[in-house]
């Protein structure tokens, strides 16, 4: 649904905020590594993310990465992905039609805008506080663990 640069970008400033609840700045080095994305990829995601506003980068020794406590609780979803994929996801067509209305609906247009609907107000509803403190409450996980062991 999104694309693996917004699915980073996601990752990436979730794992920040939880760390910056914590009082803590990472590296691009630990995010790379906590998000299992290419250090170069990341990088190019971070200044994406540093770019809007999401988070902040501060350089020199004790530098890194973090998200302020006003953008913790006022930064939502919705800005994340609009900053690395842009509206389409939830203004464009299910099937990926250039042209696709209310007037010449493509055949999932009906089902897939009652989806988009849902998206878009999660989106915009959706925190990264409440997604930190759902991580670190071990509530929601960033990683996928092995069933197995």
């Amino acid at each position: 649904m999104f694309s693996k640069a917004c699915e980073y970008g996601i990752r990436a400033s979730i794992f920040i905020a939880t760390k910056s609840s914590e009082g803590v700045r990472v590296g691009i080095k630990d995010v790379a590594k906590e998000i299992d994305s290419p250090e170069p990829f990341t990088a190019k995601i971070m200044q994406i993310l540093t770019k809007n506003g999401i988070i902040h980068s501060a350089k020199g020794v004790g530098g890194g990465f973090e998200v302020s406590n006003q953008a913790l609780r006022s930064v939502k979803l919705i800005q994340i992905v609009d900053a690395i994929d842009g509206d389409s996801i939830y203004k464009g067509c299910g099937i990926g039609l250039k042209e696709c209305s209310e007037v010449h609906p493509c055949p999932v247009h009906n089902q897939f805008k009652k989806i988009r609907e849902l998206l878009l107000a999660m989106l915009t509803t959706t925190t990264l506080e409440e997604l930190a403190l759902g991580v670190n409450s071990g509530d929601f996980h960033l990683k996928i663990f092995n069933q197995n062991k």
